[in-house]
Order: structure tokens, then sequence, then C-alpha cells
């Protein structure tokens, strides 16, 4: 399978390696070296920050319908080069090509949606207090962008930024993951060829902390759109603070799951393998801490351990394979040292619990059960594939155990009683709440957390409101 060698995107020019510092990017199915990817110099940054500053000039008085037009037209594209497209994502990132593929098409649904909505900011009229005047309340691009989006979901994420910044009519600068740039790039080149004008769209690499600090410190950014760990989100927050910058900000997860006496057990167990395993688990809102009742914990934990033992784990190119790799070493150290302090603290387990092979990143399908609260695993996220479980009885104390981390992005519950699923809702702390199903994300509705999951959404109206500004005007 061939691997487009990674570029710098810059004011509409495309630009390689040319004694640029580089670092690999990495097969996490084989370990091998797929390419070598250029980081952005200081004077590439520059002069991102000035291609943005004139594309934003030129972008922001282009119609409203022209931006809708053409942000179509890349929709298409994305979807016609869907395959090559798919096949970059699973060789960079390591998961199943089918999931790549709907991945990718997906990508495309969310230009599709933004381009409509970015025909709809309105504005309005409100009814003045004196004769003759006008109340007018308008909607503006709210000015240059600067993005950051991760590894694992390298053509949704910056997609979803990238289209909302552009209906709205800002330009953007976006840094994906140095470690899966192909895909950001291959959806770069289908808004190129739709006709974006040059410096609208900018794609950089480098070291991420030297990237970022120079791109937010710029005063030719207005707003900043960030997904990834806490801990490096309040950082740029931090930095977007100092120059007044609106931030969005989708940092991490550790959803918990509350399985209640009258749920269908074999229907969750089979929702929960599909929506666990998904990426390798490696999902900002995946379900993670499952909260069984007592009176059907055992069964559950059989079923959902029978499942996951059946899953054919192996290279994300090969039709068999259900779940790939991890997508990096750290994430294999990570699974190594959670499930080991996990089993010292007296959980038990299930399924799974170690690497597969010598070579590649390949993890077991994971099922730890009777997990105490004091376990590493059950206060830091795992992003890995691993079930964690723990029994209950009691409404107010599982409501309690799941709202007590800090995280707050996704929580799932199951049921068959429209009064606990009304309850569970209500009582859950978090931005995203699932009942009977893991499917919290399509282009038309918000994406985002809460508390130190992050603030601001993506999808739906608001994450186009996000690029917008609101001003006043009185017409007197």
């Amino acid at each position: 399978m061939s691997y487009d060698a990674p570029l710098l995107f810059i004011d509409g020019c495309w630009l390689p390696v040319d004694g640029r510092d580089t670092s690999p990017v990495i097969n996490p199915a084989t370990e091998e070296v797929l390419a070598h990817l250029p980081h952005a110099s200081p004077a590439d940054l520059d002069r991102a920050l000035e291609a943005a500053r004139r594309g934003y000039a030129l972008w922001r008085k282009t119609s409203a319908y022209d931006r809708a037009r053409l942000l179509r037209r890349a929709a298409e594209l994305v979807r016609e080069r869907v395959e090559h497209i798919a096949t970059l994502l699973t060789l960079e990132e390591g998961k199943v090509l089918a999931e790549a593929r709907l991945e990718v098409l997906a990508a495309a649904d969310n230009i599709d949606w933004c381009a409509e909505e970015g025909r709809r900011s309105y504005g309005r009229i409100i009814p003045p207090r004196a004769d003759g005047s006008r109340y007018l309340v308008l909607r503006e691009p709210i000015g240059p962008v600067a993005a950051f989006s991760p590894w694992n979901f390298p053509a949704t994420t910056p997609t979803r930024k990238i289209a909302a910044a552009l209906a709205a009519g800002c330009s953007c600068i976006i840094k994906p993951s140095e470690e899966t740039p192909a895909t950001c790039l291959a959806i770069a080149r289908a808004f190129d060829d739709a006709g974006l004008p040059k410096g609208v769209l900018n794609v950089v690499f480098g070291v991420p902390a030297e990237i970022s600090t120079r791109l937010i410190a710029s005063d030719v950014i207005r707003k900043i759109s960030f997904t990834g760990s806490t801990a490096v989100g309040k950082q740029l927050a931090g930095l977007a603070a100092t120059g007044a910058k609106r931030a969005t900000m989708e940092l991490g997860g550790h959803g918990p799951v509350i399985v209640f006496d009258d749920a269908a057990v074999d229907e969750a167990a089979r929702l929960t393998i599909a929506g666990k395993f998904r990426n390798a688990g490696q999902v900002c809102a995946a379900p993670t801490r499952f909260f069984v009742h007592s009176s059907i914990h055992d069964r559950f934990v059989d079923r959902v351990s029978e499942l996951a033992n059946e899953l054919v784990v192996g290279n994300g190119l090969d039709p068999a394979t259900q779940m790939g790799p991890l997508a990096n070493p750290r994430r294999m150290a990570a699974m190594d040292r959670l499930i080991g302090d996990a089993l010292d603290r007296g959980a038990r387990l299930a399924a799974g619990g170690g690497r597969i092979g010598n070579r590649g990143f390949f993890w077991q399908p994971t099922v730890l059960t009777d997990v105490p609260m004091a376990a590493q695993i059950m206060s830091e996220e795992p992003f890995g594939p691993v079930i964690l479980t723990r029994r209950f009885d009691d409404f107010d104390t599982v409501i309690a155990e799941a709202n007590g981390l800090a995280y707050a992005l996704a929580a799932y519950a199951f049921t068959t009683s429209v009064r606990t699923a009304t309850a569970v809702a209500d009582a859950l702390e978090c931005g995203l709440v699932g009942i009977n199903t893991y499917a919290i994300n399509v282009p038309e509705t918000p994406f985002g957390g809460v508390k130190e999951s992050g603030y601001g959404s993506e999808g739906g109206t608001e994450g186009l409101d996000a690029y917008l500004s609101t001003k006043f005007v009185h017409q007197a």
C-alpha cells in the first residue's frame, strides 16, 4: 500500500522537507517507518500567519452562498477519494479499514453540514424604542483560527474544526498530530482542489509546544480550537486567556456506563463490544467505567468477556481484522501499567490483559471486574481496549460514583424504564449522554464536555457559533 509523502501546506503551496527538521511517521501495525514529516520552521509559521491574515481578509468578504458551494465541492472530493484517504488513515493510525472508511465519510458529512449551516448564521432585528430607528444584530466571522487536533481521529477531528471555521468565514491554521499527518493533508488537498483561495487554510507540523506557543501568541490569531488531553488543554487555554482569545476545548474523558437491573443484558453487551473496542478504545468519549447492577453483573461480564475473546485483532488492512493495534508505544506502556496496578489492588481479569506478539502495538481486548475505586485506572483515562466493572445496588450511590471524577465528557446508561432513563439523564454531570446507545456524535448535534473535559462544543449550530462574533448596530 502506498503512503503519501507528508508535506506542509502554507499559503496555497505544498512544501517538502528541503532541509527542515523531520520526525518519522510509524505504522503501528508493523512498526515500520512510513515517511519523514517536515517540521515548520519559525519562518514557515510566520508565513502561515501572514497567509491566514490575508486569506481572512478575502474569505470573510466571500458570500456565505459561495463559501457553501466550495465546501460542498470539497466534501464531494473527499467522498470520491474515500478509499485512498481511508488507507492512509489505517496505515498511520492503525484502525481497521472499515472504521477508517466510515470516519472519512463522516468527515465529508461534517463539511456538508457546515456548508449548509454557514448559510444560516442569521442575525436579527430587534424592535427599537424610538420611531425611525433600527436595532440590528449581525453575526460575523471571529477572525483567523489556530486549531490543534490529535491522532486518534485524524479525519473527523481536524475536519470539524476546518469546516466550521471556513463556513463561518474564518481562515485557519491547523496543526494535526505529527503521528497521523497524511489523513488531514489529504482532506486539505480536497479543499485546495475545490478552489479554496490561497492562505485560507494552512497545515503545519512541528514540536507541539513550539507551534502552539508561537501561533497563539500572534496578534493574527483570534480564536483557538483544541482537542486532546486535559493537561495540554489547560496550558493552551492559559495562553489563549493571555490574549483574551476565544477557545474551544474538547479534552479528556473517562466515560461511566450504568447498566440497571432492567436492562436488556445481551443487547447491552453487544453494543458495548462495538462501542468500547472501536479504534481499540482510543476514543475520548469511550465507555470505560461500567457500573452494573449486582443482580445482573456476572451475566453481563460473562457475555462481554465471551464477545471480547472472539474479536479478531490484527493489521487494520486485513479484511478479517475487527480491532487494530494501539496507535503508539505510549498506549502500550499505559495499558501495562494501569492493568497491572488494578490487578495488584484486587481486580479480577475476565478477558485479555496483555500484549499480542512482539511486533506491532497489539493489545488483547480486556475486561477487568470488581475494580476497586482506589485503582489508578478508575481515575486515569486508560485510552485503550479495556472494560472496567463494578457492582451497584443503589441509584444515588452509583450516580455519585459516576459523577465522582473531574472528567465529564460522555456518560451512558442502559435501562428499559422511561422513568429511570429520565432520572439518570438528569443526574449525570457531563456534556453528552447516551441512553441504550453509544451513538452520541453526528454533524448536526453538539459535541463537548464540562468540568475538566473542557468547554464549548463542536458540531450542530453550537459548533458554528464558536467561530462567529456578535455585533449590535443601532441605526437612528
